[in-house]
């Protein structure tokens, strides 16, 4: 600080502009990301409910959404994939079985509501950045509308990479990778290895990241509903076994929880949803 008592953000007085600016893009880039997939499934529900307006569908939904704990965007995705409830039936899934929420090692405590889903994904992150070693990392979930992954949680990471990486399909990553394989992929030098594309490798190394290892979360079948991965400073030598063999139950276990959490906390939702929607039959909502 200089004598008259100003700092670096007074030398350079455009700075917290540009700042905002970009902040305001990067909203901007995620509203435009999730209204379609919201509006669309406001057409569906008033379309089915009768209802008289769109806001009616949101304001549904968002009933929904908040007594459930689940996201606009996931209720949404869920409305629009799941296959819509029989014409006259009085529930969306009348012969659903329910099980009991699986356990997670690596999540402390337990009580008789279920864990949230954003804490859970939380201590997936952190338990594989501790196994890891580092500080950086992210968790993607599987797109069911667009395919590929989506980013859900990350730390350590910048701006520029949330936004490069906001979805990824196909090939050009080492998470790409390592969802087609179903198995654990380490990327021992970003710089050099030759499963990126060179724009995704550009934003990897504008990050800091020179290293990385990603995990699948794995459902009982062995279906890829998710990725989390680990990013370093520095280039890696590779894991020990016990580190692999770790983020393995952590991959697994995650994934069941998660395949659990759509089949049981979603479908909850939806069926409220449905109930509510029913009963209120060409009526007008308004949202909360």
């Amino acid at each position: 600080m200089t004598a008259g008592g100003t700092g670096a953000a007074d030398e350079n007085p455009g700075h917290d502009e540009v700042e905002r600016l970009r902040a305001e893009v990067r909203d901007l880039r995620a509203r435009v990301r999730t209204r379609p997939l919201i509006a669309r499934a406001q057409g569906i529900l008033q379309e089915r409910y009768e209802l008289s307006d769109g806001d009616s569908a949101f304001a549904l939904m968002q009933q929904a959404s908040q007594r459930f704990n689940v996201k606009l965007r996931m209720l949404a995705d869920a409305v629009i994939t799941v296959p819509r409830p029989d014409h006259g039936e009085r529930l969306w899934f009348p012969r659903r079985v329910r099980h009991p929420e699986p356990p997670l090692s690596f999540v402390p405590g337990h009580g008789r509501e279920p864990r949230n889903r954003g804490a859970v994904l939380s201590a997936v992150l952190s338990q594989t950045l501790a196994v890891v070693g580092t500080g950086m990392g992210n968790v993607q979930l599987a797109d069911r509308v667009r395919g590929g992954l989506t980013l859900e949680k990350h730390t350590g990471l910048t701006e520029d990479f949330v936004d490069f990486f906001e979805h990824v399909s196909g090939e050009g990553t080492a998470c790409a990778q390592a969802a087609r394989d179903v198995a654990q992929v380490t990327v021992r030098d970003v710089e050099t290895d030759p499963v990126f594309t060179e724009p995704a490798r550009a934003a990897i190394l504008e990050a800091g990241s020179r290293a990385c290892h990603s995990v699948p979360l794995t459902t009982a079948s062995g279906l890829c509903v998710g990725m989390v991965s680990a990013h370093a400073e520095h280039t890696l030598r590779g894991l020990t076994r016990a580190q692999l063999k770790v983020l393995d139950v952590v991959g697994a276990e995650a994934g069941r929880w998660l395949a659990w959490h759509d089949r049981t906390v979603v479908l909850n939702a939806l069926e409220y949803l449905h109930a509510l929607g029913s009963a209120r039959r060409g009526t007008r909502m308004r949202r909360a």
